[in-house]
């Protein structure tokens, strides 16, 4: 009853379908050839050390080696061979794990230096069964200090029918004295071929069926890993009810259509906020998860990249038909510093989309500041022109304009002069600024630039380092909308000096104490001993103003300040 009970258990495709094989390795063609050149030529190191991500087969690959170096062969009379024969007994007892020469170890719960202890007080006994007695030791980076240590003298100069295989996903942890000792194999990450291949092959052994672009899903989903992918087959396979369907591993992956992230994309870089919005609901109400959405955002953005740098990428066999077709159509309309922009906001919006209380709306925030963004022009397209002798930046709304276009904008400005404008001066533009609701371009012009000349047209000043350059075209912008006409303005090098909140506050300062000065008050303070002016305020024609951020500096007549009342 047991047995019948042992036989019927289902085993998972990621162990029914381990690699029993070097030819069933994929995509580790450099370690099979080495191996293969090494026992081919009696040149078997004592020590190996296999790194790489989870599920490249770092474990499968250390017992291949053991059973490479282990086989007899069905007559008992073999070699060390690249090609185990899988049905003598040696062969047999290691797939199964149950070889006694044979012993796998599991660093991560045996970490201490009297683990490592027992090993080598068996390392000097000859095996049992086998040629080579291996010791295979996973996630060997989690072994301890002392451990390392203990084990130096013998990973040098260890038996001659002692062989170590170690395994970790974590090489930088490995002390550079271990890996001094030992060959060293980096295994690769499975490309998305290699993944369809073995997907393919498996679906016919199961006798199943899957629409292709399912697998390519999965194999993408999987990253380089083979368990990962067989993992996430396996499920499909049972949500399917043996049918792998892609409209079913998209809802057990959490994608959406790669068409509707495209058009997203598309609206995204346009700048269309409001169906952009709409879209992203759209697709969340229909099972997308904000990190896939992201994902896929910023998968666009490589392949975009990419493809500007190196067109043949469109044909590369990794890319599905839909994805070379939108390449194709939308590559030509960017260009790399707006792809390397949106890049750099994904990822960054990745981490806020992790840490989110939300993570629908943090990728709504994101989506619209790439959006605002795109409607921006780049910085490049703001620097017109550098001055040789002084060293200037000019700043203008124009797109990478050439310096004899520059001179003509000059002229017309110079012809436009007779056209009106709301202000006239520094003070005006700021009090037409705070009007008009645009508090942040007031405050900067009043905090944080020195103005060294202003005039229609022109602002020559010295600004301080927080300004970004898309903050000074939001200013160069409402400006050439409010007066009609194109705008300059000259950086002045250094630091910067007064500014006019500075002066307000200077002129403020003198005024209280003229006023201080004056008999009536100066005997009103001296009456009340410690009172000291905190504001002034002017009353004129029965209206009250209070000069707090005033740019006016007060009238020296003293009946401007008070009135006739006692």
């Amino acid at each position: 009853m047991v047995e019948q009970e042992k036989q019927e258990q289902y085993v998972v495709l990621a162990r029914k379908y381990r690699p029993q094989n070097f030819e069933d390795l994929l995509g580790q063609n450099a370690l099979v050839q080495t191996l293969t050149n090494a026992i081919n030529n009696n040149r078997l190191h004592h020590a190996y050390i296999l790194t790489g991500i989870r599920g490249v087969g770092k474990t499968t690959t250390a017992r291949l080696i053991a059973k490479a170096l282990n086989c007899i062969g069905p007559d008992g009379n073999g070699s060390p061979t690249t090609h185990p024969c899988g049905v003598c007994e040696n062969c047999k007892s290691i797939a199964a794990g149950r070889n006694i020469d044979v012993l796998e170890l599991d660093a991560a719960s045996r970490t201490s230096v009297d683990d490592i202890r027992d090993i080598l007080d068996s390392v000097r006994y000859k095996p049992t069964n086998c040629r080579y007695k291996v010791y295979i030791i996973d996630e060997v980076h989690m072994l301890s200090k002392s451990a390392f240590n203990a084990l130096l003298k013998t990973l040098e100069e260890p038996p001659a029918h002692v062989k170590f295989i170690f395994a970790t996903t974590e090489i930088r942890k490995v002390p550079v004295t271990v890996l001094s000792r030992c060959q060293r194999f980096d295994l690769q990450r499975l490309s998305i071929e290699n993944l369809m291949n073995l997907f393919h092959k498996i679906i016919d052994a199961e006798n199943l069926k899957a629409d292709n672009e399912a697998l390519h899903i999965i194999a993408t989903a999987a990253d380089g890993s083979a368990r990962d992918g067989l993992s996430l087959l396996d499920q499909a396979i049972s949500l399917g009810a043996g049918k792998i369907r892609v409209d079913i591993v998209k809802e057990m992956i959490g994608m959406t259509d790669k068409n509707q992230t495209f058009d997203l994309f598309n609206l995204m870089i346009n700048g269309d906020m409001h169906t952009l919005l709409l879209k992203l609901q759209e697709m969340y109400k229909n099972g997308a998860n904000p990190m896939v959405i992201i994902s896929d955002l910023l998968n666009i953005t490589h392949d975009l990249t990419k493809t500007l740098m190196l067109p043949s990428f469109i044909n590369d066999p990794s890319l599905a038909e839909t994805e070379s077709l939108f390449l194709k159509e939308n590559s030509h309309k960017m260009n790399i510093a707006v792809l390397s922009k949106i890049w750099q906001m994904l990822i960054k919006g990745l981490t806020e989309i992790q840490n989110a209380p939300v993570p629908i709306d943090a990728l709504e925030m994101i989506l619209i500041r790439i959006a605002y963004s795109a409607n921006l022009p780049s910085p490049n397209e703001l620097l017109e022109s550098i001055k040789k002798k002084t060293d200037l930046i000019n700043l203008n709304n124009q797109n990478y304009a050439a310096n004899s276009n520059l001179i003509s904008v000059f002229a017309d400005d110079k012809k436009s002069d007779t056209l009106k404008s709301p202000f006239t001066n520094i003070y005006e533009l700021i009090n037409y600024l705070d009007i008009n609701k645009q508090p942040q371009l007031a405050y900067i012009l009043r905090h944080d630039v020195e103005i060294t000349d202003f005039s229609i047209g022109n602002i020559k000043f010295h600004v301080n380092d927080r300004i970004k350059n898309d903050t000074l075209a939001l200013l160069n912008k409402f400006l050439q909308q409010t007066t009609g006409r194109q705008w300059t303005f000259d950086i002045l090098p250094g630091k910067i000096g007064k500014t006019i909140a500075d002066m307000e506050k200077e002129q403020k300062e003198n005024d209280k104490k003229n006023i201080a000065d004056t008999p009536l008050v100066k005997a009103i303070l001296e009456e009340f001993h410690g009172a000291k002016i905190e504001t002034l305020t002017r009353k004129s024609s029965n209206k009250e103003i209070v000069d707090n951020d005033n740019e006016d500096s007060f009238n020296n007549n003293q009946e401007d300040y008070f009135n006739n009342e006692d």
